[in-house]
């Protein structure tokens, strides 16, 4: 397959992925914490990617050692976490929505941290794309009073975390395999993930009950493939793309958010997908040569 081909079939794969994985983790939060769906989710994906892929470690050297910890820590550990704390409060579609903004913060990061030219139709989509962000959460907050819309700012910080990582690996990795990248990162936050969930008292509560069997399940389907198989992907997508480009999967991430949601039962006002569009069309200028 000629690499332009491969590059849109991954972007449309990882949207699917992602765009389901707010529902898993509405789903995994009926029964487990924040802390603990966040470590189950790390844990079982490091657990996966070790066992399958335990030759790809020997890329641990002192130079790259740094580089995967922080592609680690910003890619997978801190998302996994943030994203879960949002849900206790967002619904599925909206924290979809909001996560469209990732390709606005890695055009701005890659500016001002790795020295990406800057053109005024960058300067635009990134305005408009705040904007968007805006109206949908003060929106929200105008129509739904029981809920924290404060909340949106670990889904900011979970985008800013990813926009991070896009521009690390991109920068320092570039030269090494997509699943090397991915296993070497992820097996650094296997036992952080294995003490959060010991001192959140997971393994002393956990009785194989069928409520939190099932629960278990949807967390274990994130790990393994919204998780270890979509963030390999992703690393590959931006190999053979550019950071920017990988990040515009979250085009695609919204509508399958807000499909799940709907399907869920949850409701979103127009004024919100008019947000969404507007988010949207600022990351179309952001990505448009």
């Amino acid at each position: 397959m000629q690499e332009r081909n491969k590059k849109w079939v991954f972007l449309i794969i990882l949207s699917l992925i992602w765009g389901s994985s707010f529902l898993l983790m509405k789903r995994g939060l009926e029964e487990f914490t924040p802390l603990q769906v966040g470590a189950l989710r790390v844990g079982i994906a490091a657990t996966t990617l070790i066992i399958v892929g335990f030759k790809h470690l020997k890329i641990f050297t002192k130079q790259n050692f740094w580089h995967l910890f922080f592609i680690g820590l910003f890619g997978n550990f801190l998302p996994g976490f943030l994203f879960a704390i949002a849900q206790t409060q967002l619904d599925s579609g909206l924290t979809g929505v909001l996560n469209s903004m990732v390709p606005l913060f890695t055009l701005v990061i890659g500016i001002y941290l790795f020295k990406f030219p800057l053109k005024n139709n960058h300067i635009i989509g990134i305005v408009i794309g705040l904007i968007g962000a805006l109206m949908l959460i003060l929106k929200g907050a105008e129509i739904s009073a029981d809920t924290d819309f404060s909340y949106a700012i670990f889904v900011i910080i979970a985008s800013i975390s990813y926009a991070i990582n896009s521009n690390l690996v991109k920068k320092y990795m570039s030269n090494q395999k997509a699943l090397a990248i991915t296993v070497s990162s992820f097996s650094l936050f296997l036992i952080p993930a294995i003490l959060v969930l010991l001192f959140t008292g997971f393994f002393s509560s956990y009785k194989f009950q069928s409520e939190q069997n099932i629960a278990l399940s949807y967390v274990a389907f994130l790990a393994i493939i919204g998780t270890a198989l979509a963030v390999s992907m992703f690393n590959h997508l931006i190999k053979i793309s550019s950071p920017v480009f990988a990040t515009s999967v979250t085009y695609i991430v919204p509508i399958i958010a807000i499909f799940w949601a709907i399907l869920d039962g949850e409701t979103l006002h127009w004024m919100q997908l008019l947000g969404a569009v507007i988010i949207l069309s600022g990351v179309y200028l952001v990505n448009k040569k």
